[in-house]
């Protein structure tokens, strides 16, 4: 089941990931809110993160506890 989160403004944002090939080679998850997407797979938030929203803008961000 996708995370979904209401921001101060009213707007609807679902969770997704994306797995990306850095530079080195690399590759790494990354997390990105989006109101419809797709570039990416609905997730639930990851466990030991929360939601942090940024109030001048609302726009959200994912943190670790």
């Amino acid at each position: 089941m996708a995370y979904k989160h209401t921001n101060s403004k009213g707007k609807t944002y679902t969770l997704y990931y994306k797995d990306v090939i850095l530079r080195g080679g690399k590759e790494q998850r990354i997390y990105f809110f989006a109101v419809d997407s797709d570039k990416g797979t609905p997730t639930d938030l990851p466990e030991g993160k929360t939601v942090a929203e940024n109030k001048r803008n609302g726009f959200l961000v994912i943190k670790n506890k």
